[in-house]
């Protein structure tokens, strides 16, 4: 486990650096929950770097609180979230994962390829880094608010791998379908649903009832990102 360090304009935020057995491989700059970087972003980011990824976890709510790590299971902290959440600014949070993305690419070992993983929040977010950023491919799990920036739609330049809970308690079907309408067809989108899983079906441990969701949406975000970043 590494640290970096990344400075902006308006000041400087942390990441935390999972590095392959090997020291060297593509990069994945991986977007958080609304739970900061804690252990499950951590492990998630250990994983990647297990598969032979150097995966970057960027510390998001930083200019709101600095290296908050929040428990979902905790319904206090759950709170806590969601109103970090509410204070969040989505296109200042993109701009932070553009200059991850590029610190990642410039990183000893790194193969200069350089993609986005994102959870929650993280999913919307790498939808947008698909709109907006030269990383090579972009995978959003069960990404929220995803319909309110359709628009940019016309903007996806690299690869999406979208994962839909099928039963996403953030997402009715109204907005499942809207998106679903909207980014099928489009010639560097794929879309994969997952009937009967709720939000947050492939967040670690995995649960025994989402265990073959999570573990086959797990294969085909591999397998995207070896075609994608190899």
């Amino acid at each position: 486990m590494t640290m970096m360090t990344f400075n902006v304009p308006d000041g400087q935020f942390g990441g935390y650096l999972a590095v392959p057995a090997g020291g060297t491989g593509p990069g994945l700059v991986i977007a958080q929950e609304i739970f900061g970087v804690n252990s499950v972003m951590r492990e998630t980011a250990e994983r990647y770097a297990a598969a032979g990824y150097l995966a970057l976890v960027p510390d998001l709510f930083w200019r709101i609180e600095p290296g908050i790590e929040l428990d979902a299971e905790d319904p206090v902290q759950l709170e806590r979230a969601f109103q970090l959440y509410g204070q969040f600014d989505e296109d200042r949070g993109v701009a932070d994962l553009q200059v991850a993305l590029a610190a990642l690419a410039d990183y000893p070992g790194c193969t200069g390829k350089v993609g986005t993983v994102g959870y929650c929040l993280g999913g919307k977010l790498t939808y947008l880094m698909a709109t907006r950023s030269d990383a090579e491919c972009n995978v959003s799990y069960y990404g929220v608010g995803i319909e309110r920036s359709l628009d940019e739609a016309d903007q996806i330049s690299t690869p999406l791998l979208l994962h839909r809970a099928g039963e996403d308690q953030f997402a009715p079907l109204a907005v499942q379908t809207q998106i679903q309408e909207r980014l099928v067809g489009e010639s560097l989108t794929t879309l994969y649903e997952y009937p009967g899983q709720p939000h947050a079906f492939a967040r670690l441990p995995f649960a025994p009832e989402s265990q073959t969701a999570a573990e086959l949406a797990q294969t085909r975000t591999l397998a995207f990102l070896t075609e994608h970043l190899s």
